[in-house]
């Protein structure tokens, strides 16, 4: 078989006498979606922000593409493959989207950003139309889409997404839906954190069910949407 991607190990996250994460096992493969689903609370946003490193582990090993990585600096581990487009997006409201997108590039000449950049603009050609724009003058939406750009400027290979449809129209959930589904044919993993269920396993191949910071239930995403328990407490149905 082939190693994944991405190999979390009983990983484990405390903020102080709180544990937020408790001896989470996981996989991504190559070119593989993977939802992380759970009601607010469960620990999907600790487990993207442990593996970037932006809080500490309690313990628990992350390996990507078989090298060990859990003791690197964020920037090293982005610099490995790893983005995150954070949850609330987080953009940058008084800057320019372009100057937005620039921030996620790693230090690259002048020219391979601008192509870089390009390159995100045409996965979200509304970001090219409001290039010079104020970041904190865009719509949910397309602040969604920048914070999303920005990830991919650092040319990862497993990207992160928390909560990327929070608070979106339908439309635009749509539109979040169908990049995740072309941008794993690209050859860019994605790990997908979403308490809107119902999209999340429509999009990927595998998901992991969170709950109050451990891992209860995991398996392929068509069969935890069929599975009676998912369907109650996500889908609603």
């Amino acid at each position: 078989m082939t190693a994944p991607l991405l190999q979390v190990e009983e990983l484990g996250v405390r903020y102080g006498e709180t544990r937020a994460l408790i001896d989470v096992n996981l996989t991504l493969g190559a070119r593989e979606v993977v939802a992380l689903v759970g009601a607010n609370g469960a620990g999907k946003s600790s487990l993207l922000n442990a593996l970037l490193g932006l809080v500490p582990h309690a313990g628990g090993a992350v390996a990507l593409s078989g090298k060990r990585i859990e003791t690197l600096p964020t920037r090293q581990r982005i610099a490995a493959g790893l983005a995150l487009s954070p949850e609330g997006r987080r953009v940058f409201p008084d800057l320019s989207v372009e100057e937005n997108l620039d921030l996620g590039d790693l230090g690259r000449d002048p020219g391979a950003r601008r192509e870089r950049r390009e390159s995100v603009c045409r996965w979200f050609p509304r970001l090219r139309e409001r290039r010079l724009q104020m970041a904190g003058t865009l719509s949910g939406g397309e602040q969604q889409m920048l914070a999303i750009g920005r990830a991919l400027m650092a040319q990862p290979r497993v990207l992160m997404l928390d909560e990327p449809t929070l608070g979106l129209a339908p439309l635009i959930v749509q539109e979040i839906a169908a990049f995740i589904r072309h941008v794993r044919s690209t050859g860019i993993s994605v790990l997908l954190a979403e308490q809107n269920a119902e999209m999340a396993l429509a999009v990927a191949d595998r998901a992991y069910v969170l709950q109050n910071g451990e891992v209860v239930m995991h398996g392929s995403a068509r069969e935890l949407a069929a599975h009676p328990d998912v369907r109650a407490a996500y889908l609603g149905l």
